[in-house]
């Protein structure tokens, strides 16, 4: 069956098993590189200020992520089985048009994301500039100009390509971790060792207290690679093996993310103990200090680490999610391109005003809308599926994913389904733990959903047999 023009290009093509050269290693510095950045230093330091002590603040986070971990997995097992990425992979269980619905949602906070981390990256090298060149905060937009250069660097690295990344990934994660852990060992010499540093108590005097802060903290942690347990599939369509991907994942993520937040959480009580109040913006906390060497070093690796989790983390996805849209117009270099203007205009220092809007408003809010997709997709892909695709159908019109014109409905309505039960503890009070556990809530509703739905589906949308590739 031939690919119709407007689902299939070069890009969006599945990744012959001769082109697949990504090893354990590789993911496994992937996620060191992506975890090694300043949001993931702030969701430690974010703990630290809403009032966890150091232990409470790190065992969250890595509970957060060895629950990711399993999404992720799941979800990663269809790139390297097929060699497809995430927006070709959705179509199995939304439809040849369908995907786009939950692409765009991925695309869209993976936007807010670029711009997040832009925004970081740009304060960075203002900040860099007024060490040396304390005029510089006297220059009319001399920080708006150091975000659009940071912005430009971006765009150079994604119009190079993937080969790019994966050699950014590859050599920056050891020196990123080296210069976090050195700065970890400099500035609690300068507090009084780790004694001070990590004695402060947790500020909650009760367990219902902690509570009610740890459960929205824990589903921010989630929501925190939400977006990339979606997409994995970018990624390791590359993979030389099931067991390269899964390895290298398992190695990397929760390793690096509790070792960087670990991190983060003693730089941000050191800072308690020297300044006198807990700052959890390390961009700031570096412009407190009086070693500008000491502190142009740190932020060039905080720069270089954000580079690296950007471009990998929030391009590569909505690149591919907006190719997805026109196949044959947008290119990847393209959806690149759109990705670094809609996240501009999403007001990246808006979504950074503290710490709560950070947390509990940007990374629980959007979990609200990942997590239905990620139900839906591993509900079809292995209850349903049972991890087997008509490949060539899935680049067709009037193949076997075109449902009702393009559109698998029942698949849309279980992605509504779970958004709106998520989101109902915003409207109705009593109901907040819906909001607070908001991914898990629409992971479950959703997949359930669709699974009863596509059970009483007609004979037209009936699951056909299916081919066993890969």
């Amino acid at each position: 069956m031939a690919h119709d023009p407007t689902l299939y290009n070069p890009d969006l093509a599945p990744i012959p098993q001769e082109r697949r050269s990504w090893g354990t290693y590789n993911y496994a510095s992937l996620w060191v590189a992506m975890s090694v950045c300043i949001p993931t230093y702030m969701l430690a330091s974010g703990l630290i200020a809403g009032g966890m002590n150091w232990w409470q603040a790190v065992g969250t986070i890595l509970l957060g992520n060895v629950i990711v971990l399993v999404p992720m997995l799941l979800n990663a097992h269809a790139g390297a089985k097929y060699g497809i990425p995430f927006p070709v992979f959705v179509r199995a269980s939304f439809g040849v048009r369908g995907a786009n619905i939950p692409a765009v949602l991925r695309a869209l906070v993976a936007c807010g994301w670029f711009g997040i981390q832009t925004w970081i990256g740009g304060q960075a090298i203002y900040s860099m500039l007024k060490i040396f060149w304390p005029g510089a905060a006297s220059v009319p937009g001399c920080l708006w100009i150091c975000f659009f250069s940071f912005w430009a660097l971006n765009m150079a690295v994604i119009w190079r390509g993937i080969d790019t990344i994966k050699f950014l990934e590859g050599i920056g994660a050891p020196f990123m971790l080296g210069i976090g852990l050195l700065l970890l060992w400099w500035i609690t010499r300068r507090a009084g060792g780790f004694g001070p540093v990590l004695s402060t108590p947790s500020k909650f005097q009760s367990t219902g207290e902690f509570m009610r802060f740890f459960i929205p903290s824990l589903t921010g942690m989630v929501g925190f690679w939400a977006t990339v347990a979606l997409n994995i599939p970018d990624f390791t369509r590359y993979a030389k093996s099931q067991k390269a991907q899964a390895l290298g994942q398992a190695l990397g993520l929760p390793t690096a993310m509790t070792l960087y937040a670990f991190i983060g959480v003693a730089v941000t009580s050191a800072s308690a103990v020297i300044f006198g109040q807990p700052i959890w913006d390390p961009v700031q906390l570096l412009g407190r200090f009086n070693y500008p060497v000491v502190a142009a070093i740190a932020l060039v690796a905080l720069m270089v680490a954000t580079l690296n989790t950007n471009v990998a983390a929030n391009v590569v996805s909505p690149s591919n999610d907006f190719s997805n849209l026109r196949p044959s117009l947008i290119s990847f270099r393209t959806g690149g391109l759109i990705t670094g203007v809609v996240g501009v205009c999403m007001m990246p220092w808006k979504l950074l005003s503290d710490f709560s809007a950070y947390i509990f408003g940007w990374l629980v809010g959007y979990s609200a809308l990942l997590g239905p997709v990620a139900g839906v997709m591993i509900a079809d892909y292995f209850v349903l599926r049972r991890t087997r695709l008509k490949l060539d159908d899935l680049y067709c019109r009037q193949g076997i994913y075109e449902y009702d014109g393009g559109v698998n409905w029942r698949g849309v309505t279980a992605l509504a389904a779970g958004i709106a039960v998520a989101l109902l503890g915003l409207v109705i009070p009593p109901l907040r733990f819906l909001y607070d556990y908001a991914w898990f809530v629409g992971f479950g509703v959703a997949g359930g959903a669709y699974l009863a739905l596509m059970q009483r589906a007609p004979t037209s949308v009936e699951l056909p047999e299916f081919e066993g590739e890969g």
